[in-house]
C-alpha cells in the first residue's frame, strides 16, 4: 500500500503533502460557516496528512536546507500524523456533544478545528525542519496554537490556565533560542555565515570542530528551555493545569504527541555534543531531570483529585522516564526509550479519549464522584481499564516491555540508578491502580449530571480511536514489526 501511495501523482515529495494539508485545512476551516462541516473537513485533512506520511516509509525525498527526512524523523512523522487522525475521529463525537450541552458556540467550535490543523502543521514542521531557527519557530508556534486551544473554554480557570502555559513555555522557548544561538555561533567558524551553520545534516557532520565550550553552554540553554515543553521537573507546572482546563483530545495530543516533538528537538541538539569529543557528557544533566520527574510525579500521582491532572502527572513521569533512557544512552537504552516514545503516545492519548468520554458521562472531573464504570458503562470502563493498566507498565503491554528494556539496560551498566527508577515505577504503579479501582469497580453513583447519553454513532466515533490504540499496544507488547525493530536500531545507534 505505502509503495502504491508513493506513487500516485503529486506524491513524488511527500512532505508538500504533509505540511500542505493542515496548513490549507487551517485556512479554510477560518471561512466555513458550519462547524458540523468543519467536524468532518478536520477528520478528512489528518487521514489525508496521515496517508501522505505512510510515503516516506518508501521514498524520502532530498533534504533542503528547510526540510528533510531522515532515520530519526521519519517515524515521528507516521505516528504524529497517526494519532492526529484518531483524536480528530474522537473530536468529531467529543466536540458534538460540548455542542449539544451548549458548552460552546459555534464560532469556538470552528475555531477549534481550525487551531487543530494549524497545531498538526507547526509539530510536523518541527519534525522536519532541516534549520534549528525553523525548528525553534515551529515549536513557538505550537505552544500560540495550543494556548488559544486551552483557553477554549473562556472560564477563568481555562484563560489563567492558559496564560501560565503561555508564560512559562514563552520562558522556556526564549532559553531555547539563546542555546540555538550558541550553536549557531560555534558552527559559524567552521561553517561559514548562513543557512548551512543552521542545517542538521550539515552540523552533524562537522560537529566535532566545534568549539566545545560554546556547545556546552548551548546545551544547558537547550535543555533547561526545551525541558520546560517536555514537562520535565521543575519545569513543568504549566502542564497539569493547561491539560485540566482545555478540551480533552487538546490533552490528548499534549501528552502524546507535542512533548514528543519538544523532546526530539533536545535529542537533535544531544547528537551534535555526542559528535564532538571535547564536550560535556549530556547524559548526567538528563538522568538528574529525568528521575527527578519521576519521582515528583510518582508522589504527586497520589494526592490529584482531578482526573485530567492525575494523567498529566503520569504524563510527567513518563516523559521523565523517557528522559532518563536516553541520559543513559547506549544501543539498548536508546532503543528503550524510542519504543517508550512511541508506546506513551498511543496510550495516553487512549486515556485521554476515555477520560473525555468519562467526564462527558459523569459532568465532573472529580475522581471521588466517578465509581463503578466497568458496571455502567461496561465497553468503556474496560477499555479504560486496560489503558491506565497498561500506561502502568502491566505486562504483557508495549509500556511493559519499554519500561523493563530500560530497567534492564540500566542494571547492567548502573545498578546504582536502576534502584531509584525501579523505585519510582513502583511508586508511580501503586497510585495508578489504586485510583483505578475506585473509578472502575465498585457501585456506580446513584445519579450523574452530565451530557446524557450519546447516540450509538457518537459512541462508536470515540470509543474506536480508543480501542484502536490500545490493540496496537498490546500487539507491541507481544511482537515487533523487524521494519519497527530495524529503525529503533538505526536511530540507537545515531542518538550515541
Amino acid at each position: 500500500m505505502m509503495s502504491v501511495i508513493a506513487t500516485l501523482p503529486g506524491f513524488e515529495n511527500p512532505l508538500l503533502w504533509i505540511l500542505g494539508v493542515p496548513l490549507g485545512s487551517a485556512g479554510f476551516l477560518v471561512v466555513l460557516k458550519s462547524w458540523r462541516t468543519a467536524t468532518w473537513v478536520n477528520v478528512g485533512a489528518s487521514a489525508v496528512t496521515f496517508l501522505s506520511s505512510l510515503a516516506l516509509l518508501e521514498h524520502r525525498p532530498a533534504a533542503t536546507r528547510l526540510l528533510f527526512i531522515d532515520d530519526f524523523n521519519v517515524y515521528l512523522v507516521v505516528l504524529t500524523s497517526f494519532v492526529g487522525l484518531t483524536t480528530a475521529v474522537f473530536s468529531a463525537a467529543y466536540i458534538a456533544r460540548e455542542s449539544e450541552a451548549q458548552r460552546l458556540s459555534d464560532l469556538h467550535l470552528r475555531f477549534y478545528h481550525s487551531m487543530y490543523q494549524a497545531f498538526l502543521f507547526t509539530m510536523l514542521l518541527a519534525l522536519t525542519a532541516n534549520n534549528t531557527g525553523v525548528m525553534w519557530v515551529a515549536v513557538e508556534a505550537a505552544t500560540l496554537t495550543t494556548v488559544l486551544m486551552v483557553s477554549l473554554y473562556r472560564t477563568r480557570e481555562a484563560i489563567e490556565a492558559a496564560w501560565k502555559y503561555f508564560i512559562l513555555c514563552s520562558v522556556g522557548i526564549g532559553l531555547a533560542l539563546f542555546g540555538t544561538t550558541l550553536v549557531y555561533l560555534a558552527a559559524q567558524p567552521v561553517m561559514g555565515d548562513g543557512a548551512d551553520a543552521m542545517a542538521w545534516t550539515l552540523l552533524v557532520k562537522r560537529a566535532h570542530d566545534f568549539q566545545p565550550d560554546l556547545l556546552n553552554l548551548a546545551f544547558v540553554f537547550v535543555l533547561v528551555g526545551y525541558g520546560t515543553k517536555v514537562g520535565l521537573a521543575p519545569l513543568h507546572s504549566w502542564l497539569p493545569d493547561a491539560h485540566a482546563e482545555g478540551p480533552t483530545p487538546i490533552s490528548a495530543v499534549l501528552s502524546g504527541l507535542l512533548l514528543n516533538v519538544a523532546l526530539y528537538a533536545l535529542l537533535r541538539f544531544k547528537m551534535l555534543m555526542s559528535a564532538n569529543p571535547h564536550t560535556l557528557t549530556p547524559g548526567p544533566l538528563m538522568i538528574m531531570m529525568g528521575l527527578s520527574s519521576l519521582f515528583l510525579a510518582a508522589f504527586m500521582l497520589y494526592r490529584r483529585g482531578d482526573i485530567k491532572r492525575l494523567f498529566a502527572y503520569s504524563s510527567i513521569e513518563h516523559m521523565g522516564v523517557i528522559t532518563f533512557a536516553f541520559g543513559m544512552g547506549g544501543a539498548l537504552a536508546n532503543f528503550a526509550g524510542l519504543m517508550h516514545m512511541t508506546m506513551h503516545s498511543l496510550t495516553k492519548s487512549a486515556i485521554f479519549f476515555a477520560v473525555g468520554i468519562i467526564s462527558q458521562n459523569a459532568g465532573t472531573k472529580r475522581i471521588a464522584d466517578i465509581r463503578g464504570l466497568t458496571s455502567s458503562h461496561p465497553v468503556l470502563g474496560w477499555g479504560f481499564v486496560l489503558a491506565v493498566l497498561a500506561i502502568a507498565g502491566l505486562p504483557p503491554m508495549g509500556v511493559f516491555m519499554s519500561e523493563f528494556l530500560v530497567l534492564s539496560s540500566t542494571f547492567a551498566r548502573a545498578p546504582l540508578l536502576a534502584i531509584p527508577l525501579a523505585l519510582g515505577l513502583l511508586l508511580a504503579f501503586g497510585a495508578l491502580v489504586s485510583r483505578l479501582q475506585m473509578m472502575a469497580f465498585g457501585e456506580p453513583p446513584p445519579q450523574q449530571h452530565g451530557h446524557g447519553e450519546a447516540s450509538a454513532v457518537s459512541n462508536i466515533l470515540a470509543l474506536t480511536p480508543l480501542w484502536v490504540h490500545m490493540l496496537l499496544v498490546l500487539v507491541a507488547g507481544l511482537y515487533l514489526p523487524r521494519e519497527l525493530v530495524a529503525w529503533f536500531q538505526a536511530v540507537a545507534r545515531v542518538l550515541g
